[in-house]
């Protein structure tokens, strides 16, 4: 029974630090300007977002990535939502009726903007551990601008080659 005690103890005090860290990190932050967005953006893009020639999106299973995406396409690349669709990837045990409603509201994608939903069939003689089944899939944003996509891979480039360019004088 001590140690349960004692766990507990250590799990709480683990929440109120990380709490206090995440407060103290809000604040080193600080306000976010527009160009703070911009770059953050192209960080996400850069890493989570579709680099093939002209096919545009992002895919995340975090809520607010998708979320900041939405936003980041319309403000700097001029994407208005009735040209954005959404794509789900969902594991067959999991709701597609309630994944859809959960990504449109967090996207702003209404749900008659999504294509199929791919559903992943369940492995019973699979030998893997699944250890992130997202209860509402992976969501992917994408639209059919190829010259956007070439202008964000470019503005990547331009930032990384300025970047380099600058750490190597």
């Amino acid at each position: 029974k001590g140690s349960i005690v004692a766990s507990e103890n250590k799990r709480n005090n683990r929440i109120l630090r990380t709490k206090e860290i995440f407060n103290i990190s809000r604040k080193e932050i600080g306000k976010l300007e527009e160009r703070d967005r911009f770059i953050f953006g192209l960080a996400l893009y850069a890493g989570e977002g579709f680099k093939s020639d002209g096919k545009a999106g992002f895919v995340n299973a975090d809520p607010s990535y998708v979320y900041f995406m939405a936003r980041w396409f319309q403000e700097f690349c001029n994407v208005q939502i009735k040209d954005m669709h959404g794509s789900i990837w969902l594991h067959e045990e999991n709701s597609e009726i309630e994944a859809k409603r959960y990504w449109s509201k967090i996207s702003g994608i209404p749900q008659n903007q999504f294509h199929k939903t791919y559903l992943v069939k369940h492995k019973i003689d699979s030998k893997k551990i699944r250890k992130n089944i997202h209860s509402y899939g992976i969501f992917s944003i994408k639209f059919y601008r190829s010259d956007t996509q070439r202008k964000i891979m470019g503005w990547i480039s331009a930032f990384l080659n300025a970047k380099i360019a600058s750490t190597q004088q």
